[in-house]
């Protein structure tokens, strides 16, 4: 199969369906599980290995993916891999080990398991930037960051993924950076940000500067963009301060992954306690994104799990 045929089915849905359903939080449910399930350099990623790890990341993405079948949804599943650079398996002790193929193939035998319904299930191979996603002084510059990411990415383009997106990106030196090594994949990718409800990244630049810069990098424009890790009304609010200056920012921006939170980043970094909405106000603040902004990829971040997904998949399509 030719590249342009792997990636036509994904890349015909994310433009043409009227809405896609992303997964809700992954990271989350596994802290909420018996202790010890989650490693502190790469999260969820060294359960891959792990037959009782395994198993609980196996029924999450399992729940996600019956969620979006029941309502007939296109459904995004993203690899277990957010946390998974050279460094922090290195860390982890996973140095060497298949950690891309194995997330792949983990989600690959839940779309096999469906048979025929899975052929709208897509697999985003999953990036994140190398600090602290709230922290953007830690970002890397554009040429490290490009250098840092290829290994990771490339390695998960060629497990098999139908796409690739590096997500929580808070500065906009790090993004330029993984928008340059994922191009060179061939893979369709997306990035998405962490944004303030002024509108702007964390390291202040407004989202649509981040937009056009990076759409300008030479052979290196994403597939779309995103946001995620802030509330609905983040979005709303940030997206209409935006769209001001920038009106075709709502064409790039495609999908909001949401948190169900309205505390700041600074609030959330490292808090113990879950910030959490019920799951009907998440969908009705979810459903508004759609019908004001025609955001299309909606899923969620912190806080939620499949009862917010469940509800937002009923509101939208209800």
């Amino acid at each position: 199969m030719g590249v342009l045929a792997r990636y036509a089915p994904f890349l015909r849905v994310l433009h043409e369906a009227p809405l896609l359903l992303a997964e809700g939080s992954v990271v989350e449910r596994l802290r909420r599980l018996p202790a010890g399930l989650l490693d502190p350099h790469v999260a969820n990623a060294g359960l891959l290995f792990r037959p009782e790890g395994r198993e609980a990341l196996a029924g999450i993405y399992r729940d996600y993916r019956d969620i979006g079948l029941r309502h007939g949804l296109p459904t995004v599943l993203l690899t277990p891999t957010w946390r998974a650079n050279a460094e922090r398996l290195e860390r982890a002790g996973l140095a060497g080990r298949d950690v891309f193929g194995e997330a792949v193939g983990l989600l690959a035998g839940l779309r096999d398991e469906v048979g025929g319904r899975g052929s709208d299930v897509f697999i985003g191979g999953l990036v994140g930037c190398r600090g602290d996603a709230y922290q953007p002084s830690e970002a890397l510059p554009r040429e490290d960051a490009a250098a840092f990411h290829a290994p990771h990415v490339e390695a998960l383009a060629r497990a098999g993924v139908d796409f690739l997106v590096a997500q929580a990106l808070p500065a906009l030196s790090e993004a330029e950076g993984l928008a340059l090594a994922m191009a060179r994949t061939g893979a369709p990718f997306l990035l998405s940000f962490v944004l303030r409800p002024t509108g702007a990244l964390l390291d202040g630049t407004s989202l649509g500067e981040a937009v056009a810069r990076i759409d300008a990098l030479p052979g290196a424009r994403p597939t779309a963009y995103m946001v995620n890790c802030v509330h609905p009304a983040v979005f709303r609010e940030g997206m209409a301060r935006q769209l001001g200056t920038w009106p075709s920012l709502g064409e790039r921006v495609v999908g909001l992954q949401a948190n169900t939170s309205r505390l700041s980043p600074e609030e959330l970094d490292g808090r113990a306690e879950l910030d959490s909405e019920p799951p009907d106000a998440f969908a009705r603040e979810m459903a508004r994104v759609h019908a004001e902004l025609g955001t299309r990829l909606l899923g969620g971040c912190c806080g939620t799990d499949e009862r917010h997904i469940a509800a937002l998949a009923g509101v939208v399509t209800g």
